[in-house]
């Protein structure tokens, strides 16, 4: 059974842990952390996950496992969720949500869809999206909301001129 660290209300490290289906407790945080990674067409990766996690579409990221760091959370769950090794990814903003810290990364790299694996019962499709397409999945309602927020966030991040940053 995966356990999760728990965190105290300054994102430190309390020596304690939960298994991953069990609530945390008050006045601890577990992290979660999620990539945006952008091809050099500046198109977006996107998953759709599966039925029994949703079914919508979101970027790549969970929670790091016990003792994993979150970058290396990060490089865990894009090569568990979509089989694939990625280059460093940028640390651009540290949110928290109720009792849940958030970690976003960012990454320009080409990626070949034809190199993804799949991880059965967790994602059932990956594309490519742009900015256009990714909002009208939010608004059609297929786009999960929180992840919605965190890409409007490394939009401000890149800046106007995305395209030619990184």
């Amino acid at each position: 059974m995966e356990k999760r660290d728990l965190y105290d209300v300054n994102k430190k490290l309390t020596g304690k842990t939960i298994f991953k289906d069990e609530e945390v407790p008050e006045n601890y945080y577990i992290l979660v952390v999620v990539l945006l990674l952008q091809n050099e067409n500046n198109e977006f990766l996107i998953q759709k996950r599966s039925i029994a996690k949703g079914g919508e579409w979101a970027f790549t990221g969970g929670h790091p496992k016990s003792s994993e760091s979150s970058l290396e959370g990060i490089y865990t769950e894009v090569k568990e969720e979509l089989g694939i090794n990625i280059n460093e990814p940028i640390l651009f903003k540290e949110a928290c949500a109720k009792n849940t810290f958030c970690d976003l990364y960012y990454l320009k790299q080409n990626i070949d869809l034809s190199d993804i694996k799949l991880l059965d019962g967790e994602v059932a499709e990956v594309k490519y999206a742009t900015i256009e397409e990714i909002e009208k999945l939010y608004k059609e309602g297929k786009f999960k909301k929180g992840h919605y927020m965190m890409f409007k966030d490394c939009l401000e991040y890149l800046g106007e001129n995305y395209g030619n940053n990184n």
